[in-house]
C-alpha cells in the first residue's frame, strides 16, 4: 500500500518544495489532534481551517498549504468524498516593495566579495526567487543563447530567462576567481549548493551596509525585475513567462506599480502587406 502511495506522489508531478510544505501542514495537524488527518471528522477539520482562519496573526500560505495538504492526502488515499470547506482569506492590497534603478546600482556596488556581487545581481537580473538560485548548476549558463536555465521552479515549472553580456561577463569572472563545483554558488563545501538562509544572510548584510532604508528582502529584487521589465518593454506576456508565473493574473500586480505602460507608435499590419506580397510574385530577370 504504502509503495503504491509513493509512487502516486511521485507521479503526481508537484514539486519536492510544495510536497514538503503539505507533509508539514499535515504532520501539524496529526500533533495537534493526536491523530492522523483520515481519522478526523470533516466537522473537526474544518473548525480547525477556521480557527486559523480567524487567528491573531493569519498565514496565507501556512493556510493555503494546510487546506490543499488535506486534500491531497484524502485524494492519495481515495477519499475525495471528504468535504473539506476552503474558507476564504483576505487577500492583502498592499503592492510589494520595490527599488528604484539608483537604489539597484547602489545596493549590487555594497557586498566586498565577488560572490555575493554575482549571486544577487544574477537574483535581479533574471527574477529569481531564493530556492531557484540555490540550486543553480554551472550547466545552466548558457553564454551563447544568453540564457539561464531554471529548472522545477515553482510547481515544478522549468524556464529559460534571458540575461545580458554584463551579467555574463560577471559570472565569468567570478567562476575563474572562485571556481565553484556542479552549483553555481557553492556552500561551506565545494559540490554542494549554497544554503537558503545563507543566502537570506548575504542579502540582509548587503541591505544594512548600502544604507537602503527600505525593508527589501532576497524576494524584492524579484519584483524589483518585473517591474523595470515591465517599464522597459511593456511586454506583459513575456514578464509571464520570465517569471515563471502559471497565470496571468499573478504577472499583473506589476501593472499596477508600473501604471501605464509603454506603447509602441501606431502600427497596422497592412504597412507591409503588399511589400511582402509584392516581393513573392515579382519576376525574376531571364
Amino acid at each position: 500500500m504504502y509503495q503504491q502511495l509513493e509512487q502516486k506522489v511521485l507521479l503526481s508531478g508537484l514539486s519536492e518544495l510544495t510536497l514538503k510544505s503539505y507533509a508539514r501542514s499535515i504532520a501539524h495537524v496529526s500533533l495537534f489532534f493526536n491523530k492522523i488527518p483520515l481519522e478526523l471528522s470533516d466537522q473537526v477539520i474544518n473548525e480547525y481551517l477556521l480557527e486559523i482562519k480567524t487567528s491573531k496573526n493569519p498565514s496565507e500560505t501556512y493556510f493555503k498549504h494546510a487546506v490543499y495538504g488535506l486534500r491531497y492526502l484524502f485524494r492519495l488515499f481515495g477519499r475525495e468524498d471528504r468535504a473539506i470547506a476552503l474558507p476564504p482569506i483576505a487577500r492583502s492590497n498592499k503592492l510589494p516593495i520595490i527599488l528604484n534603478r539608483q537604489e539597484v546600482v547602489q545596493f549590487l556596488k555594497t557586498p566586498k566579495l565577488l560572490k555575493h556581487r554575482v549571486l544577487l545581481g544574477l537574483t535581479y537580473a533574471a527574477g529569481l526567487r531564493l530556492f531557484e538560485v540555490a540550486a543553480l548548476r554551472l550547466s545552466d549558463i548558457d553564454r551563447v543563447r544568453k540564457t539561464v536555465f531554471v529548472e522545477q521552479g515553482k510547481n515544478g515549472k522549468s524556464r529559460y530567462v534571458p540575461i545580458d553580456s554584463h551579467i555574463i561577463r560577471g559570472l565569468d569572472t567570478y567562476i575563474s576567481a572562485c571556481h565553484p563545483k556542479h552549483y553555481l554558488f557553492n556552500g561551506q563545501q565545494k559540490g554542494n549548493p549554497m544554503s537558503k538562509r545563507g543566502i537570506q544572510h548575504i542579502m540582509r548584510q548587503t541591505l544594512k551596509c548600502s544604507s537602503i532604508q527600505k525593508p527589501a528582502t532576497l524576494h524584492t529584487l524579484r519584483h524589483t525585475y518585473a517591474t523595470h521589465f515591465l517599464e522597459d518593454t511593456g511586454d506583459l506576456f513575456s514578464l509571464k513567462e520570465n517569471l515563471g508565473h502559471a497565470r496571468i493574473d499573478t504577472t499583473l500586480i506589476y501593472v499596477h506599480i508600473v501604471g501605464a505602460l509603454p506603447r509602441s507608435a501606431a502600427y497596422s499590419p497592412m504597412s507591409g502587406l503588399f511589400d511582402k506580397t509584392c516581393s513573392k510574385h515579382t519576376p525574376t530577370k531571364p
